[in-house]
């Protein structure tokens, strides 16, 4: 089950949990804050902390950039 919200992704940005982008999909456990981000054969490919919103985020004291679904997984160097 994914529930709305945010997480952080491997470099830094905030993503929404409902348009992780990447080809991924997310599973989510609010009552544990937990985000599973896999593909879409339900391979686990990242972990998070799970936000209900993005001030949330900034009382955790992390600065994120929320980008959209379109924005892409990793860097070009990295073989992404």
């Amino acid at each position: 089950m994914t529930t709305s919200g945010y997480f952080i992704d491997w470099d830094g940005n905030a993503r929404n949990t409902l348009d992780p982008g990447g080809g991924y999909l997310c599973e989510t456990d609010p009552a544990a804050r937990y985000v599973a981000i896999m593909t879409k054969s339900g391979a686990l490919v990242h972990e998070g902390t799970l936000y209900a919103d993005l001030a949330a985020i900034a009382r955790a004291g992390i600065k994120a950039e929320l980008v959209p679904g379109s924005h892409p997984w990793g860097r070009k160097q990295d073989g992404f």
